[in-house]
């Protein structure tokens, strides 16, 4: 029998048991579907922390003010403890640790910003030259701050999302916009990050000088002399990240004077743990999601392989008939287990329907990312032949091994 005549019969065997075929497959759909989602849901999760990790830098330390009522990072911080950093310690931590590569202190508010009769409800931040490495931004169009900017100039370089809402196809370099009453020249326009890894749009931000944004658009707050909200460190090498952490702690430590066993009146959080947390959530995710795939197609290939016996027990005499009019071992072994590949290769296509449709609706319900594509689709084919190919054999061998004579002899 040729491969052709081999399909032939296996479709007319299944088509004459076709509710049991169906029932049969429905291991491997469920298997199948539950594994494109597991490695659809994997792939995009380790997309947006790949993207987390290029937007907010592996080596990097983020510094935040305050040690006990609520505030940055989640660490509570008291309202007469607000502003616990300065400009002071961000000099101080470059001078005195040399792992620390960049450094830059800022500050950071929202306003309304006009041009002309436009206006866009944004986020400033005031910054210090190190910001730009420590973030990855780029100056796209314009030019960067200059050096007697950094002394108060009004200077501002924009996102592009604020540029798009406020300039639309419009040059905004050279322009004056307003941040609430007080004017300033666009300096630049940024490089667009798009979407960051926690969902924010990047591109929503405007940079000022961090002098500037102290004296004209913090003034009316009273800060105390040089404070600031936040301080981000580029440590030159990952592997020394921890141990800059220490010595960032111990520095500002000594700074304020806080006496052994007192609480910090500052965070350090450490993003390459950040990440880490959630890397190994997706790991624990994708390995659950798999559990369960791996499970659904054994529990579908035990039926296949079961069904498959019983077909072999039900259909003995045609098996003593077929070897009686010519048909070898080979031969039948062929035909019982294309009828196991059919039916699992059915319910793997059927499978891969309910698992793409499954995973977009996972990520419009739950908002996890989702990533689907072609290997996705060759991975969870080649799972379904392999599962019929594997638990389809031993019953194709039973039937394969019969006596023609005991066969024909069976009722």
């Amino acid at each position: 029998m040729n491969l052709l005549e081999v399909l032939r019969t296996a479709s007319f065997a299944l088509r004459g048991n076709w509710l049991r075929s169906a029932l049969t497959s429905l291991g491997v759909i469920i298997g199948i579907a539950a594994v494109i989602v597991m490695v659809s849901v994997g792939q995009g999760t380790q997309a947006e922390i790949d993207k987390l990790v290029s937007g907010l830098g592996s080596n990097r330390l983020d510094i935040g003010s305050g040690g006990g009522g609520r505030g940055f990072g989640g660490v509570r911080v008291s309202s007469s403890s607000i502003f616990t950093l300065s400009q002071d310690d961000a000099d101080a931590i470059r001078e005195q640790i040399p792992e620390v590569q960049y450094v830059a202190a800022s500050l950071r508010g929202g306003t309304q910003v006009v041009y002309a009769e436009n206006n866009w409800s944004s986020q400033w931040q005031g910054v210090q030259p190190d910001f730009f490495d420590i973030n990855g931004w780029v100056v796209e169009n314009g030019a960067p701050f200059e050096g007697s900017d950094y002394s108060g100039g009004k200077t501002v370089i924009i996102g592009e999302t604020v540029r798009r809402e406020l300039f639309g196809d419009e040059d905004a370099v050279g322009q004056t916009v307003r941040l609430g009453r007080v004017p300033f020249t666009v300096a630049g326009t940024l490089k667009s990050k798009g979407q960051g890894g926690f969902g924010q749009d990047q591109d929503d931000i405007i940079l000022v000088p961090l002098e500037t944004a102290r004296r004209r658009l913090m003034g009316a707050m009273g800060l105390p002399a040089g404070a600031v909200m936040q301080i981000a460190l580029g440590v030159g090498r990952a592997e020394d990240v921890s141990y800059a952490q220490g010595e960032v702690e111990g520095l500002l430590r000594q700074r304020h004077k806080i006496q052994p066993g007192a609480e910090d009146d500052f965070s350090v959080r450490n993003i390459a743990e950040v990440i880490a947390t959630r890397t190994a959530t997706t790991n624990l995710m994708s390995k659950l999601l798999g559990a369960v795939a791996s499970i659904c197609l054994i529990i579908g290939g035990i039926g296949i392989m079961n069904i498959m016996l019983v077909s072999v027990t039900e259909r003995i005499r045609e098996i003593g008939l077929r070897m009686a009019v010519g048909a070898g071992p080979r031969d039948i072994r062929r035909q019982f287990l294309a009828e196991a590949m059919l039916i699992s290769l059915i319910g793997g296509v059927i499978g891969i329907a309910i698992g793409a449709a499954g995973a977009v609706l996972v990520g419009r319900i739950s908002e996890l990312p989702i990533q689907l594509n072609g290997e996705v689709i060759a991975l969870a084919a080649a799972f379904s032949i392999a599962t019929g190919l594997f638990f389809g054999y031993y019953p194709a061998r039973k039937a394969s091994l019969l006596d023609p004579i005991e066969a024909l002899r069976s009722q």
